[in-house]
């Protein structure tokens, strides 16, 4: 092991280190080369430690939840991807009508707290595959719900002031986009403040949402979910399906059928696979409608 590593090791109290781990074993694309560290930190006092070694020894770095939202290269990530343990998963009502969430708590798990409580205004998040950390970053949505309509505050660490508590309003939420990514701060847990709602109204919700899932979205396959932002005015897989490109495949990586804003991995596809059907999607689109596809998911690492 390098010295870094070794520094690393020595970091880490109640944490675990891989090294040359895949990134295929964490993300719901099932694709990805290896990261030179894994690191799975499990209090907040480690991961100050970890990113303040990364940042004295000019290492990469960078942290995930439950990478649903992300596409690594095949030839991995040079730095450290540091993932949050299970200390970050917790989940807890709180007063008026609060749910407090660690980021690496599921937003299913989120919002079936919330359905235990009789609280309404997470049902659109039950089924989206996420943490709370990613989602906050991205201000995920679904059926025309967003996290920003929910979310009161956010605990961060600042790498330059440590942990701090934002107001929601000062992380310029928008359509899948939050300025937290460039202000360099990591999402430690967020609190949602929901509104008293009737239990059998809130599950009969909930299951609603998730038989249009089930019909609509091709969840039989790993992806990422909607691989491109829906551009004003349209909707990406209309584009996508008007353009010729349903069934359509590079490799492994394929359009799918079912919902041609879901690029899939029918079983042995590549990172390269999935971007290159992605760019040729994107130009085919623009040829076709003279719309510009922006990719809602995140690249990351060596391609």
């Amino acid at each position: 092991m390098s010295n870094f590593g070794q520094m690393l090791r020595q970091t880490l109290r109640s944490g675990r280190l891989l090294t040359d781990e895949l990134m295929s074993r964490h993300t719901t694309f099932r694709v990805g080369g290896p990261a030179d560290y894994y690191v799975e930190v499990e209090r907040e006092s480690e991961l100050a430690e970890v990113l303040e070694l990364c940042r004295q020894q000019s290492i990469s770095y960078y942290v995930v939840g439950n990478g649903s939202n992300l596409l690594v290269g095949d030839r991995g990530y040079r730095g450290v991807i540091v993932a949050l343990g299970r200390h970050f998963s917790e989940v807890e009502k709180i007063e008026d009508n609060k749910i407090r969430a660690g980021a690496g708590a599921l937003l299913s798990v989120v919002a079936k707290a919330a359905l235990r409580e009789a609280l309404t205004g997470m049902e659109f998040a039950s089924g989206i595959p996420g943490t709370v950390g990613g989602a906050v970053v991205m201000n995920a949505g679904a059926y025309g719900s967003e996290l920003a309509d929910v979310l009161g505050q956010v605990r961060i660490f600042d790498p330059e002031k440590g942990v701090q508590k934002i107001p929601a309003t000062e992380l310029e939420l928008g359509y899948r986009t939050s300025n937290i990514p460039t202000r360099g701060l990591v999402v430690l847990g967020a609190e949602f403040c929901l509104k008293p709602g009737k239990a059998t109204a809130i599950g009969d919700r909930m299951e609603e949402l998730a038989a249009k899932r089930k019909a609509k979205q091709p969840l039989e396959y790993p992806s990422a979910g909607s691989t491109f932002k829906r551009p004003e005015g349209y909707f990406a897989g209309k584009l996508i399906e008007e353009a010729g490109l349903a069934g359509f495949s590079v490799g492994g990586a394929q359009v799918s059928e079912k919902h041609c804003g879901f690029v899939v991995n029918r079983g042995a596809a590549t990172a390269a696979d999935v971007r290159l059907l992605c760019r040729e999607v994107q130009q085919r689109v623009q040829a076709q409608s003279g719309v510009e596809l922006e990719l809602e998911i995140k690249l990351l690492g060596d391609f």
